[in-house]
């Protein structure tokens, strides 16, 4: 079985270890302390580059220091190969310079037995970075604890909802972290990019998946992981979350400096009360 090697490691975030576990644990410390108090069930995380969006993630993903997890389950979209359904690597685990992740396969069986848009197959992983720049916080957050890493090569509404359905089934009775990969919009000037994240913070905030899935159909916002977000939140509220809350909001703009086209990012957590 194969190990799915690093592929965006000296492109999105730093090759070698020591300067990637600093660089992390950097951004863990720094990122904005938010307080939950009640069982995450899931998050929603950006995936751009680690020197855009890296604060962004951390402020997710530092909400699980001291909370432990039997898996995660990683829910990207293909943004360099299009296929109808969506894909789970059958390889045995997925390395970052930090080491490898273990691919839960037992978990992996039940998802790819759940609905039969749901395949094994290396579709949409092999140069995908979605999942990939998740992976770093993952490992530094939670250790060892495995995952299982889907890619969406279609986000069409059937694909959110069967894929949410599966989730749900699958994880329920289950301690499992779910984890949605999505940038917001892309390449608009500052003001427009605000105002069209702006309705994607207020639909996740609200809890509102079915409607953010309609304005992504009709284009009126946009999340290159819609699908994702959707389906995890989706699932999220299967199994139990009943809030949703904004951790953190930036764009690349605010990043650089640079504000004639930028991309948005944004991390939440779902969550229900203990």
């Amino acid at each position: 079985m194969s190990v799915r090697e690093a592929a965006v490691a000296g492109l999105f975030y730093p090759e070698l270890k020591s300067i990637l576990e600093k660089e992390v644990d950097e951004y863990l410390l720094r990122a904005k302390s938010v307080r939950i108090d009640g069982t995450i069930r899931g998050l929603l995380c950006p995936h751009a580059g680690f020197a855009y969006s890296g604060m962004t993630a951390a402020a997710g993903y530092r909400l699980l220091k001291g909370r432990t997890y039997d898996a995660a389950i990683i829910v990207g979209p293909s943004h360099r190969e299009y296929f109808d359904g969506i894909s789970i690597h059958p390889g045995t685990s997925y390395k970052t310079p930090l080491g490898e992740t273990s691919i839960d396969a037992g978990l992996r069986a039940l998802l790819a037995k759940a609905h039969p848009s749901i395949i094994l197959s290396e579709h949409g992983h092999t140069m995908e970075h979605s999942v990939e720049v998740q992976l770093p916080f993952l490992q530094r957050a939670l250790g060892r604890t495995p995952f299982v890493p889907l890619v969406m090569g279609d986000q069409r509404r059937e694909l959110c909802m069967a894929l949410a359905e599966a989730l749900s089934k699958v994880c329920q009775d289950r301690n499992v972290l779910l984890v949605a990969s999505s940038d917001l919009s892309h390449y608009h000037p500052y003001a427009e990019a605000v105002g069209l994240d702006k309705r994607v913070v207020e639909d996740v905030e609200a809890f509102r998946p079915e409607d953010l899935l309609r304005k992504l159909e009709l284009e009126e916002v946009e999340a290159c992981g819609g699908g994702p977000i959707v389906s995890v939140m989706l699932a999220a509220r299967a199994l139990g979350a009943v809030h949703c809350k904004a951790l953190f909001y930036c764009n690349s703009g605010d990043v650089t400096g640079e504000k004639d086209a930028v991309v948005g990012y944004l991390s939440a957590a779902l969550f229900q009360d203990s």
